[in-house]
Protein backbone atom coordinates (compact mmCIF):
# COMPACT_ATOMS: atom_id res chain seq x y z
CA UNK A 1 0.00 0.00 0.00
CA UNK A 2 2.81 2.33 0.92
CA UNK A 3 4.54 1.66 -2.43
CA UNK A 4 1.27 2.26 -4.27
CA UNK A 5 0.80 5.62 -2.54
CA UNK A 6 4.38 6.59 -3.40
CA UNK A 7 3.80 5.66 -7.03
CA UNK A 8 0.61 7.73 -7.15
CA UNK A 9 2.41 10.69 -5.59
CA UNK A 10 5.24 10.35 -8.09
CA UNK A 11 2.78 10.29 -11.00
CA UNK A 12 1.00 13.36 -9.68
CA UNK A 13 4.34 15.16 -9.48
CA UNK A 14 5.17 14.18 -13.05
CA UNK A 15 1.76 15.35 -14.26
CA UNK A 16 2.09 18.62 -12.35
CA UNK A 17 5.53 19.22 -13.84
CA UNK A 18 4.20 18.51 -17.34
CA UNK A 19 1.31 20.91 -16.88
CA UNK A 20 3.66 23.58 -15.50
CA UNK A 21 5.95 23.15 -18.48
CA UNK A 22 3.02 23.54 -20.85
CA UNK A 23 1.82 26.64 -19.02
CA UNK A 24 5.29 28.16 -19.15
CA UNK A 25 5.60 27.47 -22.86
CA UNK A 26 2.15 28.57 -23.97
CA UNK A 27 3.62 30.79 -26.66
CA UNK A 28 5.71 27.89 -28.04
CA UNK A 29 2.59 26.17 -29.38
CA UNK A 30 3.37 27.89 -32.67
CA UNK A 31 6.12 29.83 -34.47
CA UNK A 32 7.28 33.01 -32.76
CA UNK A 33 6.18 35.20 -35.66
CA UNK A 34 9.62 36.75 -36.17
CA UNK A 35 10.01 38.16 -39.65
CA UNK A 36 12.37 36.14 -41.85
CA UNK A 37 15.85 37.48 -42.42
CA UNK A 38 16.12 38.85 -45.94
CA UNK A 39 19.55 39.63 -47.41
CA UNK A 40 19.99 43.37 -47.63
CA UNK A 41 21.17 44.60 -51.02
CA UNK A 42 24.38 46.57 -51.16
CA UNK A 43 22.43 49.07 -53.27
CA UNK A 44 18.89 49.06 -54.57
CA UNK A 45 19.45 48.77 -58.32
CA UNK A 46 21.53 46.56 -60.55
CA UNK A 47 24.13 49.34 -60.48
CA UNK A 48 24.92 51.68 -57.58
CA UNK A 49 22.93 54.90 -57.72
CA UNK A 50 25.02 58.02 -58.27
CA UNK A 51 25.32 60.72 -55.64
CA UNK A 52 23.25 62.99 -57.85
CA UNK A 53 21.56 63.11 -61.23
CA UNK A 54 22.92 65.00 -64.20
CA UNK A 55 21.93 68.66 -64.25
CA UNK A 56 18.79 69.29 -66.30
CA UNK A 57 17.30 72.76 -66.70
CA UNK A 58 19.90 73.91 -64.19
CA UNK A 59 18.93 71.44 -61.43
CA UNK A 60 20.85 68.31 -60.37
CA UNK A 61 18.97 66.27 -57.77
CA UNK A 62 21.03 64.87 -54.88
CA UNK A 63 20.33 61.42 -53.41
CA UNK A 64 20.71 61.72 -49.63
CA UNK A 65 21.59 58.14 -48.67
CA UNK A 66 20.55 57.38 -45.10
CA UNK A 67 18.06 60.23 -45.04
CA UNK A 68 14.68 59.98 -43.32
CA UNK A 69 11.37 59.90 -45.17
CA UNK A 70 9.41 63.15 -45.35
CA UNK A 71 5.92 62.84 -43.78
CA UNK A 72 4.18 65.50 -45.91
CA UNK A 73 6.47 65.12 -48.86
CA UNK A 74 4.13 66.88 -51.32
CA UNK A 75 5.02 70.19 -49.66
CA UNK A 76 8.52 69.85 -51.14
CA UNK A 77 7.15 71.03 -54.51
CA UNK A 78 6.48 74.52 -53.06
CA UNK A 79 2.98 74.73 -54.52
CA UNK A 80 0.31 76.04 -52.18
CA UNK A 81 -2.38 74.98 -54.65
CA UNK A 82 -1.05 71.41 -54.69
CA UNK A 83 -0.89 71.33 -50.87
CA UNK A 84 -4.52 72.45 -50.72
CA UNK A 85 -5.62 69.68 -53.10
CA UNK A 86 -3.86 67.00 -51.05
CA UNK A 87 -5.32 68.25 -47.78
CA UNK A 88 -8.80 68.35 -49.33
CA UNK A 89 -8.46 64.80 -50.59
CA UNK A 90 -7.24 63.46 -47.24
CA UNK A 91 -10.19 65.15 -45.52
CA UNK A 92 -12.97 64.27 -47.98
CA UNK A 93 -12.08 61.02 -49.78
CA UNK A 94 -14.91 58.45 -49.35
CA UNK A 95 -12.47 55.57 -49.86
CA UNK A 96 -10.25 56.83 -47.05
CA UNK A 97 -13.27 57.39 -44.81
CA UNK A 98 -14.40 53.82 -45.48
CA UNK A 99 -10.98 52.46 -44.54
CA UNK A 100 -10.93 54.58 -41.37
CA UNK A 101 -14.37 53.45 -40.20
CA UNK A 102 -13.47 49.83 -40.93
CA UNK A 103 -10.33 50.24 -38.82
CA UNK A 104 -12.31 51.72 -35.92
CA UNK A 105 -14.84 48.88 -36.17
CA UNK A 106 -12.01 46.33 -36.05
CA UNK A 107 -10.59 47.98 -32.92
CA UNK A 108 -13.98 47.81 -31.20
CA UNK A 109 -14.32 44.15 -32.17
CA UNK A 110 -10.92 43.51 -30.61
CA UNK A 111 -11.97 45.19 -27.37
CA UNK A 112 -15.16 43.10 -27.34
CA UNK A 113 -13.32 39.84 -27.95
CA UNK A 114 -10.76 40.56 -25.23
CA UNK A 115 -13.48 41.36 -22.71
CA UNK A 116 -15.62 38.34 -23.51
CA UNK A 117 -12.74 35.85 -23.58
CA UNK A 118 -10.63 36.90 -20.58
CA UNK A 119 -13.20 38.22 -18.09
CA UNK A 120 -16.11 36.43 -16.36
CA UNK A 121 -19.58 36.79 -17.84
CA UNK A 122 -22.41 37.84 -15.54
CA UNK A 123 -26.03 37.52 -16.69
CA UNK A 124 -29.33 38.24 -14.97
CA UNK A 125 -32.08 35.76 -15.88
CA UNK A 126 -35.76 36.12 -15.06
CA UNK A 127 -38.60 33.75 -16.07
CA UNK A 128 -42.34 33.60 -15.47
CA UNK A 129 -44.14 30.60 -16.97
CA UNK A 130 -47.54 28.94 -16.91
CA UNK A 131 -47.16 25.22 -17.73
CA UNK A 132 -49.42 22.25 -18.22
CA UNK A 133 -48.10 18.70 -17.96
CA UNK A 134 -49.80 15.35 -18.70
CA UNK A 135 -51.88 13.92 -15.84
CA UNK A 136 -51.12 10.76 -13.86
CA UNK A 137 -54.28 8.58 -14.00
CA UNK A 138 -52.84 6.02 -11.60
CA UNK A 139 -52.80 8.67 -8.89
CA UNK A 140 -56.14 10.19 -9.91
CA UNK A 141 -54.54 13.33 -11.32
CA UNK A 142 -56.20 14.42 -14.54
CA UNK A 143 -53.82 17.28 -15.27
CA UNK A 144 -50.88 19.22 -13.89
CA UNK A 145 -51.05 22.96 -14.26
CA UNK A 146 -48.71 25.24 -12.38
CA UNK A 147 -46.87 28.53 -12.43
CA UNK A 148 -43.10 28.85 -12.31
CA UNK A 149 -41.30 32.00 -11.25
CA UNK A 150 -37.51 32.30 -11.16
CA UNK A 151 -34.88 34.98 -11.13
CA UNK A 152 -31.15 34.48 -10.76
CA UNK A 153 -27.73 35.88 -11.51
CA UNK A 154 -25.39 33.52 -13.36
CA UNK A 155 -21.60 33.83 -13.51
CA UNK A 156 -19.38 31.83 -15.87
CA UNK A 157 -15.63 31.86 -16.33
CA UNK A 158 -13.38 29.73 -18.49
CA UNK A 159 -9.74 29.38 -17.48
CA UNK A 160 -7.38 30.07 -20.35
CA UNK A 161 -4.89 27.48 -19.12
CA UNK A 162 -3.18 26.76 -22.42
CA UNK A 163 -3.56 30.22 -23.90
CA UNK A 164 -6.15 29.52 -26.61
CA UNK A 165 -8.11 32.72 -25.87
CA UNK A 166 -4.98 34.78 -25.40
CA UNK A 167 -3.54 33.56 -28.69
CA UNK A 168 -6.81 34.22 -30.53
CA UNK A 169 -6.78 37.73 -29.09
CA UNK A 170 -3.17 38.20 -30.14
CA UNK A 171 -4.04 37.08 -33.68
CA UNK A 172 -6.94 39.54 -33.88
CA UNK A 173 -4.79 42.34 -32.41
CA UNK A 174 -2.15 41.74 -35.09
CA UNK A 175 -4.80 41.85 -37.77
CA UNK A 176 -6.02 45.16 -36.40
CA UNK A 177 -2.40 46.37 -36.57
CA UNK A 178 -2.24 45.14 -40.14
CA UNK A 179 -5.41 47.08 -40.94
CA UNK A 180 -3.93 50.20 -39.32
CA UNK A 181 -0.82 49.93 -41.49
CA UNK A 182 -3.00 49.34 -44.56
CA UNK A 183 -4.96 52.46 -43.70
CA UNK A 184 -1.75 54.47 -43.51
CA UNK A 185 -0.63 52.97 -46.83
CA UNK A 186 -3.99 53.92 -48.37
CA UNK A 187 -3.64 57.44 -46.98
CA UNK A 188 -0.20 57.86 -48.53
CA UNK A 189 -1.34 56.28 -51.80
CA UNK A 190 -4.22 58.77 -51.97
CA UNK A 191 -1.82 61.68 -51.54
CA UNK A 192 0.48 60.21 -54.21
CA UNK A 193 -2.41 59.73 -56.64
CA UNK A 194 -3.58 63.32 -56.12
CA UNK A 195 -0.07 64.64 -56.76
CA UNK A 196 0.39 62.40 -59.81
CA UNK A 197 -2.99 63.44 -61.23
CA UNK A 198 -2.34 67.15 -60.65
CA UNK A 199 1.10 66.86 -62.29
CA UNK A 200 -0.36 64.82 -65.13
CA UNK A 201 -3.08 67.39 -65.84
CA UNK A 202 -0.54 70.24 -65.70
CA UNK A 203 1.75 68.39 -68.12
CA UNK A 204 -1.07 67.61 -70.53
CA UNK A 205 -2.30 71.21 -70.34
CA UNK A 206 1.17 72.45 -71.36
CA UNK A 207 1.30 69.89 -74.19
CA UNK A 208 -2.14 70.96 -75.40
CA UNK A 209 -1.12 74.61 -75.47
CA UNK A 210 2.02 73.83 -77.46
CA UNK A 211 0.15 71.47 -79.81
CA UNK A 212 -2.50 74.14 -80.52
CA UNK A 213 0.27 76.57 -81.43
CA UNK A 214 1.84 73.97 -83.73
CA UNK A 215 -1.51 73.38 -85.43
CA UNK A 216 -2.01 77.13 -85.92
CA UNK A 217 1.48 77.42 -87.44
CA UNK A 218 0.88 74.43 -89.73
CA UNK A 219 -2.47 75.81 -90.93
CA UNK A 220 -0.91 79.21 -91.58
CA UNK A 221 1.88 77.52 -93.50
CA UNK A 222 -0.63 75.55 -95.59
CA UNK A 223 -2.62 78.73 -96.35
CA UNK A 224 0.56 80.54 -97.36
CA UNK A 225 1.54 77.73 -99.74
CA UNK A 226 -1.94 77.73 -101.20
CA UNK A 227 -1.55 81.44 -102.05
CA UNK A 228 1.91 80.86 -103.50
CA UNK A 229 0.57 77.96 -105.56
CA UNK A 230 -2.06 80.28 -107.01
CA UNK A 231 0.80 82.52 -108.09
CA UNK A 232 2.70 79.55 -109.53
CA UNK A 233 5.53 79.78 -107.02
CA UNK A 234 5.14 76.25 -105.62
CA UNK A 235 3.77 72.95 -106.81
CA UNK A 236 0.42 71.46 -105.91
CA UNK A 237 2.29 68.65 -104.17
CA UNK A 238 3.86 71.15 -101.78
CA UNK A 239 0.40 72.43 -100.88
CA UNK A 240 -0.94 68.93 -100.29
CA UNK A 241 2.03 68.00 -98.12
CA UNK A 242 1.50 71.10 -95.98
CA UNK A 243 -2.19 70.38 -95.60
CA UNK A 244 -1.46 66.77 -94.68
CA UNK A 245 1.05 67.85 -92.04
CA UNK A 246 -1.47 70.27 -90.51
CA UNK A 247 -4.17 67.56 -90.43
CA UNK A 248 -1.78 65.05 -88.87
CA UNK A 249 -0.93 67.52 -86.12
CA UNK A 250 -4.62 68.15 -85.50
CA UNK A 251 -5.24 64.44 -84.90
CA UNK A 252 -2.97 64.55 -81.84
CA UNK A 253 -5.03 67.21 -80.07
CA UNK A 254 -8.24 65.23 -79.30
CA UNK A 255 -6.23 62.42 -77.70
CA UNK A 256 -4.42 64.86 -75.43
CA UNK A 257 -7.67 66.60 -74.55
CA UNK A 258 -9.33 63.26 -73.73
CA UNK A 259 -6.44 62.25 -71.48
CA UNK A 260 -6.60 65.60 -69.70
CA UNK A 261 -10.39 65.37 -69.23
CA UNK A 262 -10.20 61.82 -67.85
CA UNK A 263 -7.39 62.78 -65.48
CA UNK A 264 -9.29 65.87 -64.28
CA UNK A 265 -12.35 63.72 -63.60
CA UNK A 266 -10.23 61.20 -61.70
CA UNK A 267 -8.64 64.00 -59.68
CA UNK A 268 -12.09 65.37 -58.75
CA UNK A 269 -13.19 61.95 -57.46
CA UNK A 270 -9.97 61.59 -55.47
CA UNK A 271 -10.83 64.88 -53.79
CA UNK A 272 -14.34 63.67 -52.96
CA UNK A 273 -15.95 65.89 -55.63
CA UNK A 274 -18.17 65.09 -58.57
CA UNK A 275 -16.39 65.20 -61.97
CA UNK A 276 -18.15 68.45 -62.96
CA UNK A 277 -16.46 70.12 -59.96
CA UNK A 278 -12.93 69.25 -61.07
CA UNK A 279 -10.32 71.76 -59.82
CA UNK A 280 -8.65 74.25 -62.13
CA UNK A 281 -5.49 73.10 -63.91
CA UNK A 282 -2.20 73.96 -62.24
CA UNK A 283 0.65 75.52 -64.19
CA UNK A 284 3.51 73.10 -64.77
CA UNK A 285 6.00 75.93 -64.34
CA UNK A 286 4.67 76.61 -60.83
CA UNK A 287 6.05 73.33 -59.46
CA UNK A 288 9.45 73.47 -57.79
CA UNK A 289 11.62 70.40 -58.30
CA UNK A 290 13.08 69.24 -54.93
CA UNK A 291 16.86 69.29 -55.19
CA UNK A 292 17.38 66.74 -52.40
CA UNK A 293 15.55 63.44 -52.11
CA UNK A 294 16.06 60.98 -49.22
CA UNK A 295 17.17 57.43 -49.91
CA UNK A 296 16.44 55.27 -46.86
CA UNK A 297 18.93 52.43 -46.40
CA UNK A 298 17.39 48.97 -47.05
CA UNK A 299 17.50 47.88 -43.39
CA UNK A 300 15.49 50.96 -42.36
CA UNK A 301 13.06 50.62 -45.25
CA UNK A 302 11.56 47.59 -43.45
CA UNK A 303 10.45 49.97 -40.66
CA UNK A 304 9.25 52.87 -42.79
CA UNK A 305 7.08 51.20 -45.45
CA UNK A 306 3.48 50.61 -44.25
CA UNK A 307 3.03 47.72 -46.68
CA UNK A 308 6.02 45.88 -45.16
CA UNK A 309 4.76 46.58 -41.63
CA UNK A 310 1.33 45.25 -42.62
CA UNK A 311 2.91 42.07 -43.97
CA UNK A 312 4.84 41.70 -40.69
CA UNK A 313 1.62 42.07 -38.69
CA UNK A 314 -0.03 39.42 -40.86
CA UNK A 315 2.89 37.08 -40.11
CA UNK A 316 2.47 37.59 -36.35
CA UNK A 317 -1.27 36.93 -36.64
CA UNK A 318 -0.64 33.70 -38.56
CA UNK A 319 1.83 32.62 -35.87
CA UNK A 320 -0.76 33.21 -33.14
CA UNK A 321 -3.31 31.24 -35.18
CA UNK A 322 -0.99 28.21 -35.10
CA UNK A 323 -0.67 28.51 -31.33
CA UNK A 324 -4.44 28.86 -30.88
CA UNK A 325 -5.12 25.84 -33.10
CA UNK A 326 -2.64 23.82 -31.00
CA UNK A 327 -4.13 24.99 -27.70
CA UNK A 328 -7.58 23.81 -28.82
CA UNK A 329 -6.33 20.22 -28.50
CA UNK A 330 -5.69 20.59 -24.75
CA UNK A 331 -8.18 20.50 -21.85
CA UNK A 332 -10.38 23.47 -20.94
CA UNK A 333 -11.94 24.23 -17.54
CA UNK A 334 -15.08 26.27 -16.98
CA UNK A 335 -16.55 27.38 -13.65
CA UNK A 336 -20.18 28.45 -13.30
CA UNK A 337 -22.29 29.70 -10.42
CA UNK A 338 -25.85 30.91 -10.05
CA UNK A 339 -27.78 32.59 -7.24
CA UNK A 340 -31.44 33.61 -7.21
CA UNK A 341 -35.04 32.98 -6.17
CA UNK A 342 -37.69 30.67 -7.59
CA UNK A 343 -40.98 28.91 -6.85
CA UNK A 344 -44.36 27.80 -8.12
CA UNK A 345 -46.00 30.96 -6.86
CA UNK A 346 -44.88 34.56 -6.53
CA UNK A 347 -45.03 34.62 -2.72
CA UNK A 348 -42.92 31.45 -2.52
CA UNK A 349 -40.48 32.75 -5.15
CA UNK A 350 -39.85 35.90 -3.16
CA UNK A 351 -39.57 34.22 0.25
CA UNK A 352 -36.61 32.55 1.88
CA UNK A 353 -38.02 29.15 0.89
CA UNK A 354 -37.49 29.98 -2.77
CA UNK A 355 -33.74 30.55 -2.55
CA UNK A 356 -31.82 28.96 -5.45
CA UNK A 357 -28.12 28.47 -5.97
CA UNK A 358 -25.86 26.34 -8.09
CA UNK A 359 -22.13 25.98 -8.50
CA UNK A 360 -20.23 23.72 -10.81
CA UNK A 361 -17.12 23.05 -12.83
CA UNK A 362 -16.56 21.28 -16.13
CA UNK A 363 -13.42 19.85 -17.68
CA UNK A 364 -13.35 19.17 -21.40
CA UNK A 365 -10.61 17.20 -23.12
CA UNK A 366 -10.99 16.72 -26.89
CA UNK A 367 -10.61 13.03 -27.77
CA UNK A 368 -12.01 12.48 -31.24
CA UNK A 369 -13.20 15.18 -33.62
CA UNK A 370 -12.79 13.32 -36.87
CA UNK A 371 -9.29 14.71 -37.38
CA UNK A 372 -10.66 18.28 -37.49
CA UNK A 373 -8.35 19.69 -34.82
CA UNK A 374 -5.19 18.31 -36.41
CA UNK A 375 -6.35 19.48 -39.83
CA UNK A 376 -7.00 22.95 -38.46
CA UNK A 377 -3.51 23.07 -37.02
CA UNK A 378 -1.95 21.92 -40.29
CA UNK A 379 -3.99 24.55 -42.12
CA UNK A 380 -2.76 27.21 -39.70
CA UNK A 381 0.84 26.11 -40.32
CA UNK A 382 0.32 26.37 -44.08
CA UNK A 383 -1.19 29.83 -43.64
CA UNK A 384 1.84 30.82 -41.57
CA UNK A 385 4.19 29.62 -44.32
CA UNK A 386 2.13 31.58 -46.84
CA UNK A 387 2.37 34.73 -44.69
CA UNK A 388 6.13 34.17 -44.40
CA UNK A 389 6.50 33.98 -48.18
CA UNK A 390 4.20 36.97 -48.63
CA UNK A 391 6.38 39.03 -46.29
CA UNK A 392 9.48 38.17 -48.33
CA UNK A 393 7.72 39.10 -51.56
CA UNK A 394 6.52 42.40 -50.09
CA UNK A 395 10.06 43.34 -49.05
CA UNK A 396 11.49 42.38 -52.44
CA UNK A 397 8.78 44.39 -54.20
CA UNK A 398 9.60 47.39 -51.99
CA UNK A 399 13.29 47.13 -52.90
CA UNK A 400 12.32 46.94 -56.57
CA UNK A 401 10.02 49.94 -56.22
CA UNK A 402 12.82 52.09 -54.82
CA UNK A 403 15.31 50.80 -57.41
CA UNK A 404 12.94 51.63 -60.27
CA UNK A 405 12.30 55.14 -58.93
CA UNK A 406 15.99 55.90 -58.51
CA UNK A 407 16.76 54.71 -62.03
CA UNK A 408 13.81 56.67 -63.41
CA UNK A 409 15.03 59.92 -61.85
CA UNK A 410 18.49 59.51 -63.34
CA UNK A 411 17.11 58.67 -66.79
CA UNK A 412 14.49 61.46 -66.59
CA UNK A 413 17.26 63.96 -65.89
CA UNK A 414 19.32 62.69 -68.82
CA UNK A 415 16.36 62.81 -71.20
CA UNK A 416 15.24 66.23 -69.99
CA UNK A 417 18.77 67.59 -70.36
CA UNK A 418 18.92 66.44 -73.98
CA UNK A 419 15.38 67.64 -74.74
CA UNK A 420 16.04 71.02 -73.13
CA UNK A 421 19.27 71.45 -75.09
CA UNK A 422 17.40 70.57 -78.28
CA UNK A 423 14.60 73.04 -77.46
CA UNK A 424 17.04 75.81 -76.57
CA UNK A 425 18.97 75.25 -79.80
CA UNK A 426 15.77 75.25 -81.84
CA UNK A 427 14.64 78.44 -80.13
CA UNK A 428 17.99 80.01 -81.00
CA UNK A 429 17.46 79.08 -84.63
CA UNK A 430 13.97 80.57 -84.52
CA UNK A 431 15.20 83.81 -82.96
CA UNK A 432 17.97 84.08 -85.54
CA UNK A 433 15.60 83.35 -88.45
CA UNK A 434 13.08 85.87 -87.16
CA UNK A 435 15.80 88.52 -86.92
CA UNK A 436 16.92 87.76 -90.49
CA UNK A 437 13.31 88.01 -91.66
CA UNK A 438 13.06 91.52 -90.21
CA UNK A 439 16.15 92.41 -92.26
CA UNK A 440 14.52 90.97 -95.37
CA UNK A 441 17.06 88.17 -95.70
CA UNK A 442 14.56 85.25 -95.54
CA UNK A 443 10.84 84.85 -96.31
CA UNK A 444 8.29 84.53 -93.49
CA UNK A 445 7.57 80.85 -94.15
CA UNK A 446 11.14 80.14 -93.04
CA UNK A 447 10.26 81.76 -89.71
CA UNK A 448 7.26 79.44 -89.40
CA UNK A 449 9.35 76.38 -90.15
CA UNK A 450 11.92 77.28 -87.50
CA UNK A 451 9.13 77.96 -85.01
CA UNK A 452 7.64 74.53 -85.76
CA UNK A 453 10.96 72.88 -85.00
CA UNK A 454 11.21 74.83 -81.74
CA UNK A 455 7.66 73.96 -80.61
CA UNK A 456 8.17 70.28 -81.45
CA UNK A 457 11.36 70.19 -79.40
CA UNK A 458 9.51 71.95 -76.57
CA UNK A 459 6.90 69.15 -76.48
CA UNK A 460 9.60 66.64 -75.57
CA UNK A 461 10.98 68.95 -72.86
CA UNK A 462 7.47 69.33 -71.39
CA UNK A 463 6.94 65.57 -71.28
CA UNK A 464 10.27 64.87 -69.61
CA UNK A 465 9.84 67.68 -67.09
CA UNK A 466 6.46 66.24 -66.12
CA UNK A 467 7.97 62.75 -65.85
CA UNK A 468 10.81 64.05 -63.67
CA UNK A 469 8.37 65.71 -61.28
CA UNK A 470 6.11 62.64 -61.15
CA UNK A 471 8.98 60.22 -60.56
CA UNK A 472 10.31 62.48 -57.79
CA UNK A 473 6.91 62.27 -56.09
CA UNK A 474 6.93 58.49 -56.55
CA UNK A 475 10.36 58.21 -54.89
CA UNK A 476 9.19 60.25 -51.88
CA UNK A 477 6.19 57.93 -51.66
CA UNK A 478 8.38 54.81 -51.93
CA UNK A 479 10.44 55.86 -48.90
CA UNK A 480 7.43 55.41 -46.56
CA UNK A 481 6.92 57.11 -43.18
CA UNK A 482 9.46 58.04 -40.50
CA UNK A 483 9.35 55.38 -37.75
CA UNK A 484 6.80 56.33 -35.07
CA UNK A 485 7.18 53.43 -32.62
CA UNK A 486 4.04 51.51 -31.80
CA UNK A 487 1.58 54.37 -31.56
CA UNK A 488 -0.72 52.78 -34.13
CA UNK A 489 -0.50 49.30 -32.72
CA UNK A 490 -3.43 47.54 -31.13
CA UNK A 491 -2.68 45.33 -28.14
CA UNK A 492 -4.14 42.32 -26.48
CA UNK A 493 -3.43 41.11 -22.94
Amino acid sequence: MKDSALMKTSRLRVCAAAVAALLASGCSFGPNGTAPVIPEPAHYGAAPQPDQTVAAQGVAQQFVVGGQPVPQWWTQFDSAALDALVEEGLANSPNLATANHSLQAAREQLRGQIGSSLLPTVDAIGTAQRQRAPGIPQLGIDKLEYNLFAGLVEVRYSFDIFGASRLNNAALASRVNMQAFQYEAARRALAANIVASALGVATLHAQIDTTEKLIAIANAQADDLQKRYALGAVSHTDVLNAQQSAAALATNLPGLQQQAAAMRHALAVLLGRTPDQAPADLDLASFHLPQQVPVVVPSDLLKTRPDIEAAGAALIAASADVGAATAQMFPSITLSAGLGQGGFSWPVATSGVGALWAIGASLTQPIFHGGALMAQRRAALQSYDAANASYKQTVLAAFQDVADRLAALEHDAQALDSASTSAQTAQGVYDDTHARYKLGAVPYYAVRQSEQQWRNASLDAIRYRGARLSDTAALFQAMGNPPTGSSTNASAP
